[in-house]
Parts: structure tokens; sequence; C-alpha cells
């Protein structure tokens, strides 16, 4: 990989064998210059006409080339210096792409292109180590891949440059060089190219030819020049509102609050990432055409004036079916006139498909082919803690009645009230002492994150509790719910306490509807924190500064870069939109998810909390109380819940993940001394810790970085945030809430009281009273439409265990190590389908029928098609 926004860039070959001394003096022992012919392969794919529109730039590209101003590619000796500056290595003749006019096309598609290249080189200067590329051009290409296939006494093969980098013309050079291998005269380059990736003195905004990667705080979320609604507070850089960094964009402060960034305009999606981390052609299409729907917050005017009965709500579970059976149709020619008014035509062409007629057509999500009634059940309710899409929070009760941590001096008692009389008839004859001591009490605790900010909620449309879901491990391996309280910070304020309601399980009359509506108050709850928590901030957010720092510190030929590179890609971009759209004021997630204006508040709180070492997965299973040691087991540990679908394919995951990295860095790494003494490793731990994670640097629970270890430990946590975690939290989404009732994010009204009319109405139907409490309709189709995009994988996606290159090093032990990950990511897709297939494990498929294959690897299949599979890993946090 090398980096992308120059007209001049280098790139160095993967290292191969280490050459020897006396090869060294068989070259220096030459007497006389002799020329070769070194025939060479150069592919490249222009931009496309959905991307950036670029057929007269292409033509401009063309004019270029006739006038001499051509892209020129020079080889650079690892053996001699370069006269000018002894600590490089010295430049063969230039060399220029052939046959650019007649080859390269302009095309709607990505298309790569093969241009022939032929170097005239000094046989003395020994192989070429690197080479440097300029474009004279007017406009920039993606540089794919060298090939140089014919040089003479070579080292087993072809020798291959993989590139992967935009090359940007001359006007925009900023002169960054960018090695694969570092010999002694590449090491000055190596140096350079780390400073020009810092570039802290870059002022101003930052532009798609700059490539800069620094930090900033979370600015970019508020519109304070709209007014105070739209303001919101700076997340990163303070004690109230720690946050992890995000990448920095330059752009001016707000008019209103100097602290603030100002922030594009809606449908203005270039925002700034160095152009590296930018989504290539085929995602940023499949990005488009997912994203259409979308748009929706800029139609919510006009959908109004296509409900049916009830303006924004659905009047029956069939009204919501129908989302899927037909969706809904537009009222009139003068409405579609007007949505293509106000937005463009492509976006038009996807929201009403290709019939012209209906709206918001959504694929049948997963949890309603087999049965549209099993999402009700309990075993459901509970089964989907720990096989649903938060699988992630469940934990083991280890005293009754469930306590709080929050400070009893600001919130007075906030502990459970709870207690053995309202769950002794649920027990299955066991009391409360021996389900305790033979770890069958288990908790879905959402109270402490959601007490403190409960007040301001509630002061909006949203009408919600803090839950509590106590259940019981029965004997067949399922979770059975005992209770769920609901809890609200008391009347007279919260230092006074809360005040909680017990509801315990039934089936029938309107004990049964109140039973449904105390689990849905807990679903919202489970939503906000699944969206919020287990996915923007714990995978998204916390990834961002390894990226950051990783190509500011780690020289892309370092082994460790080159190791965790994969796992970074897309991130920033889609982070960066998240930004845009989502996580912002009155943004998607703030109309859609529960907490509102406060949400992102809320994520910092919790950040307070995060520790890095803890996103290790054996630690969070024992940490959750759902595992405990064993030394005699492959992780260490043992499950308490044996038929617990994320933690058992989790796991192995995890142990592939970390053999494949210590197997890895052992190759580079034979002894502590030699991490403590890697000055690049040092410097980026130590960036990571300071700036990157700045607000927790303090924190004793670092690692050190100074033995082999502390390293292999970091990249697997590193690798599992970033693949498996993330396809967990994240793939499972539309399967499960693209039914916004089994996973309802906003709840708009208490639980009605005993004498009141919203009582009596859900006594006399059930089903209004219920779509009245949870997610309204125009919320519904947005946050239909976002997950379904969220849940979407790319047509280019490239999963654990795969490369997008064969050629990622010529090293053979990276290599072998390498193939056997994906032989073991291979024996893990079998196991999964083996226990899928075992009707023993009831959590697996569960009463809705659906195998659990979130943690599948899908290694086999190299042409998919994208779309909502429900399975495969992608290395990186890419949507």
């Amino acid at each position: 990989m090398i980096h992308t926004d120059i007209a001049e860039i280098l790139c160095v070959k993967p290292k191969t064998k280490k050459r020897t001394k006396t090869m060294e003096e068989d070259v220096k022992k030459k007497k006389t210059k002799k020329t070769m012919k070194i025939q060479g392969e150069v592919v490249v794919m222009k931009k496309n006409l959905l991307d950036f529109k670029d057929a007269m730039a292409s033509f401009l590209d063309r004019v270029h080339e006739l006038l001499g101003r051509r892209v020129s590619l020079q080889l650079v000796s690892s053996l001699q210096p370069d006269p000018a500056n002894e600590k490089r290595g010295r430049l063969g003749k230039a060399a220029h792409l052939e046959k650019w006019v007649t080859k390269i096309k302009t095309s709607v598609t990505a298309e790569e292109t093969a241009f022939a290249v032929t170097f005239d080189w000094d046989e003395s200067m020994g192989p070429p180590a690197a080479f440097v590329i300029k474009n004279h051009h007017h406009s920039q290409f993606y540089l794919k891949s060298l090939t140089l296939r014919n040089f003479p006494g070579g080292e087993g093969g072809p020798i291959h440059f993989v590139c992967n980098s935009w090359i940007y013309p001359s006007h925009r050079q900023r002169g960054a060089y960018l090695p694969n291998e570092t010999p002694e005269l590449l090491k000055e380059l190596r140096k350079e190219e780390l400073k020009n990736l810092r570039d802290n003195e870059k002022g101003g905004e930052l532009k798609e030819w700059d490539r800069v990667y620094d930090y900033a705080y979370y600015n970019d979320l508020g519109a304070p020049d709209k007014g105070s609604d739209s303001a919101r507070p700076v997340l990163g850089g303070s004690p109230d509102f720690p946050y992890p960094r995000r990448g920095k964009t330059g752009r001016k402060p707000t008019k209103s609050d100097s602290k603030s960034e100002s922030r594009l305009a809606l449908l203005n999606l270039n925002i700034y990432v160095p152009r590296d981390e930018r989504f290539s052609h085929v995602k940023f299409s499949d990005f488009l055409a997912y994203a259409l729907k979308s748009v929706t917050q800029v139609l919510v005017p006009e959908i109004a004036s296509v409900c049916d009965k009830t303006i924004n709500e659905f009047d029956s579970f069939e009204d919501v079916f129908h989302l899927y059976d037909g969706s809904i149709k537009l009222a009139n020619g003068h409405t579609i006139s007007k949505l293509r008014d106000v937005i463009p035509w492509e976006m038009f062409r996807e929201l009403v498909r290709n019939d012209g007629e209906r709206f918001l057509k959504f694929p049948l999500p997963d949890v309603l082919k087999e049965s549209r009634s099993a999402w009700r059940t309990d075993e459901e309710f509970a089964r989907e803690m720990l096989a649903g899409l938060n699988p992630v929070v469940i934990s083991r009760l280890q005293e009754f009645p469930p306590k709080s941590n929050l400070d009893s001096t600001r919130y007075g008692n906030q502990h459970s009230s709870i207690r053995e009389e309202h769950i002794k008839p649920h027990m299955n004859g066991l009391s409360v002492q021996e389900a305790l001591g033979q770890n069958k009490l288990y908790i879905l605790d959402h109270h402490d994150a959601l007490m403190p900010y409960l007040t301001r909620i509630n002061s909006t449309n949203t009408k919600t509790y803090a839950t509590r879901t106590l259940l019981l491990l029965q004997e067949d391996g399922t979770l059975k719910p005992l209770a769920i309280e609901l809890s609200l910070p008391h009347a007279q304020g919260e230092s006074h306490g809360a005040v909680s309601k017990i509801f315990t399980p039934a089936e029938k009359g309107v004990e049964g509807s109140v039973w449904q509506l105390a689990k849905a108050y807990a679903a919202v709850n489970d939503s906000g924190y699944h969206q919020l928590i287990s996915h923007w901030l714990k995978t998204h957010a916390v990834i961002e500064p390894f990226i950051i720092a990783s190509n500011r510190q780690l020289s892309v030929i370092h082994p460790i870069f080159k190791l965790l590179h994969p796992h970074f890609r897309d991130t920033m971009n889609i982070n960066a939109l998240a930004r845009h759209v989502l996580i912002n004021s009155d943004g998607v997630l703030e109309r859609t998810v529960f907490p509102g204006r406060y949400a992102m508040e809320m994520s910092s709180s919790i950040y307070k909390n995060w520790v890095f070492t803890d996103q290790a997965l054996p630690k969070d299973l024992l940490k959750r109380g759902v595992a405990v040691e064993n030394p005699s087991s492959e992780n260490g540990i043992e499950l308490l819940i044996e038929d617990y679908p994320f933690a058992v394919d989790g796991l192995e995951i995890w142990s592939a993940i970390k053999t494949w990295v210590r197997e890895y860095c052992t190759i580079y790494y034979k002894n502590d001394k030699a991490v403590q003494n890697d000055t690049e490793i040092q410097e980026w731990w130590n960036e990571l810790r300071t700036k990157g994670h700045g607000d927790l640097q303090q924190e004793s629970w670092w690692p050190s970085m100074q033995t082999c270890d502390d390293l292999i430990e970091a990249c697997t946590i590193i690798i599992w945030v970033a693949s498996a975690l993330h396809a967990a939290v994240n793939f499972g989404q539309y399967p499960y809430a693209g039914f916004l009732p089994n996973r309802p994010t906003v709840s708009r009204r208490f639980m009605p009281e005993p004498g009141t009319e919203e009582y009596t109405e859900l006594e006399e139907n059930e089903e209004v009273a219920f779509l009245k409490t949870i997610t309204p309709q125009l919320q519904t189709l947005l946050g239909i439409s976002i997950i379904e995009i969220l849940s979407m994988h790319s047509t280019d996606e490239i999963y654990l265990g795969q490369r997008d290159s064969p050629n990622w090093t010529a090293d053979e032990e990276p290599l072998e190590a390498f193939k056997r990950f994906g032989k073991s990511l291979e024996l893990i897709e079998n196991n999964i389908i083996r226990r899928n297939n075992d009707k023993k494990f009831k959590n697996r498929t569960g009463p809705v029928n659906i195998p659990y294959t979130l943690l599948y690897p899908d290694t086999t299949d190299y042409t998919r098609e994208g779309g909502l599979t429900g399975k495969g890993i992608p290395n990186s946090v890419s949507i």
C-alpha cells in the first residue's frame, strides 16, 4: 500500500530474502556499465462518471499526454546512493506509460487498464528496491500495481510492487515518499514519509489532494448557527465529555461558537478524509445505491401525505407487515412531482423502485420469514440477548437484589426493587440462593447507563424508563424472563432515588398486554444502547484513533502496519459520513433513537468506563460473569451458558485471530527487547494513549508495550474489534430490527395505569396501544431505511482471512501463516454449520428459526453479490 495525494510517489517492493554481503560485492565488482531493458506492467484505474463526472478530465489527460506531459516512473537503486543525497538510493532513467491515449477509457464503471512500461536500468545499481512515479496529467488516477517481469538473476520470479493508491497531478504535489521496504539508502525517505503524513502545520480546510492524518475533537456534530436547539457539546478534550478522537478536517469554526466546527450541506458528501481512506469506486457506488432511501429526513413533510387512516401511526401490525408485502402507496401524481423536485433523479428512482407507484418497499426481515408472531414469545425475547444484534451486554447476576453503582449522594437509592416474591412463581422450583449458587440468574441491565439522563430525555416527546430484565437459565440451555423493572427518577428530584415498578410474565388478558409493553420498554433501552454504545462507540469510534496513529507513526513497510492495515479499510470514510448525517444534531440517530439530542452525550459518559484490554473477548466474557477461568481450555475460560452463540463462535474466531497474530509477530520480533527497541512501535503506542484516546491516558490499564505479549494482545484486540465484533453487532440489524416492533427504538408514553383511557385502550385493542407506545410511522420508515443500509455488504468487501492482493508480502513465513489462518476460519465455518444443525442448541435458531451466522467467516465464496446476507466478517468497520 502506498499513499496517494501527490504527484511524486515512491513505492517500495515487498521485502524478499535478505541480500547477502557476497551478492552486494558481486555487483560492486562489475567493471563496466551495462544497461538492460526491464519490461514492466502498470495497472491503473481511472475515475468513473458515477463518482466524479470525469469525461472532460479524461479528455484533458489525453491532451496533456500528446503535449508531452506524461506519467513517468523511475526505479530506485537499493545499492548505489544518489550523488545529490547519499542517504537516498540513486534514481534510474525515467520511463513512461505506453499508449495512454489509445488505451485509457472513460467509463461509467471503474475499470482497470494495464500499461506496458520499459525501463533502461544500469545493472551495477543492483535490483530496484522502489520506484518513484510522477503524474503530469490534468487529473488523478488510481495506481494498483507495478510488476517487473524479466529482471535478470531474479529472486524467484517477477518483482511486484503493490501500490493501491491515488496519484495526483503535479499541480497538487506535496512530496511524500512511501516505501514498502527500507534498504539503507531509503531510510531517509521513510522518515520523510511519516513527516508528510503528520504535517501538523497544515492550516485551513483540508482538500481532497491533501494527505494529512491528524486528530480532532467531535466538535462537528452541532449546528449552533441554527440556534441553541441545534447546538451540541464538544466531545473530547474535557473531563465532562471525554471521547476518542476523530480525523481532522480543518473546516472553519461556526459563527456562534468558535469551538464548534462548521458543517457541510446535507447532500454534500465530500467530507475530507485522507484519499487512501476513501471508499473505492465500487464501494461508493454501492453506498449511493443503498443510501438513496436514507434521505427520508429531507422528505418528512412529504411522507405525512401518504399515511392512511391516522397521521404518523400504524393502525395494526398488518399495516407494518404491509411495508414488506406491498409498501406504502403514493397518494397521487402531485406527490410524486413534489418528491422529484427535492431530490436527484437517481435517488427518486430508487425510492419508488421500478414500478413508479410504490414508495419505500422493504425486503422481509428474517425475524418474520418463519412466523409473524414468534418474535413476541418470551423465549425469543431472551434468546436475542445471546444471539441477536446486541449479544454483548447480558451478564450474570452475582448478588440479589441487583445493585446500582450510581453515586448515591447525587442519585439517591438506585438499587433494584425486585424481590424474591416477584420471581418465585417463575423459578422452576429453585430458590434465589440456589439459582445464584448454580450460576442460573442473568440480567440485562440498562439502569445505570440511562438513569442520569432520564429526566432530560423524558422532557422531550420520549417517555421511557431505565430497565432491568432478570432471566433464569433453564435446563435446556434457554433463558426465561423472570421480571422486568421499569424505573423513573423520583418526582421530587434525582437525589431522592428511583421510583420503580416490577412486571412479571403473563400470557392472557390485559396482564399479557402489559407484559408485552414491559418487554418493549426493555427492548427500547437495548436498541438505543446497541446503536450508541455496542455499535457506534465500541467499534466505529474507538478504532479511528488507531487508524490515525498507525498512519502517522508506522511506515507502510513496518510489519505491524502491514498486519493491521486491512482492518482499517473505509472506517474513516464511514465515520465521516456518520458525523455528517447520522449522529449529528437533528440527524437520523437523534430522530429515530430514544435518547434524541442527548444520544452522543450519553455515549460520552459510557466512554469514561471504556477499557481497551477488556475488549479482548475472553476478558469481556469474564467481566460480565458469563464465563469463569479454566486454565485447561483453549482460551483459558469456560462459558457458563453453553449455548451462547455469540460467545461460542466468537471464541473460536478470537483464538484464530490471536494464533495468526502471534505467528506473524514472532517472525519479526524474536524477543521482548525487539519490541522495546522499535521506535516506531513505541511512538505509535504512546500517541494512541496520549492523543488518540488522550482523555483516558492516565488510566493504569494501558499495556506498557514492552513485551511481545503486549504487542500480540493489542493487535489481536484491534483486529477483533474491527472485524468480528463489528460484524456481530452490525449485520444483524436488518434481520432483527428491520421489523421495528421487535426492536423498537422509541417509546412515546408511559405504561398505562388502571382507570385511564390508555389502559382501556390496552384492554380493547392491544395492537393499537402497543403501536401508539413505540416508534411512530415516520421514524420507523427512516429507521428501517438506515438499518437496511448498515446491514448491507458491499460487492467489493474484503473478508477476514482475505487480502486485496496475493502479493501483499513476498516473505514466505507470513504467507504460510496467513494460509493457516484461512484454513482455521474454514474449520470454524464447518463448526458453525454443525452447531446450527444440532437441535440441542435451541438458542442458535430459536422460535423465529434464524440460524446464527453473524460470525460465520464465509471464506470460500469470492464472487459475492453483496447485500443482506446476514453472514461474513469483513476485515474492517467498513459500513
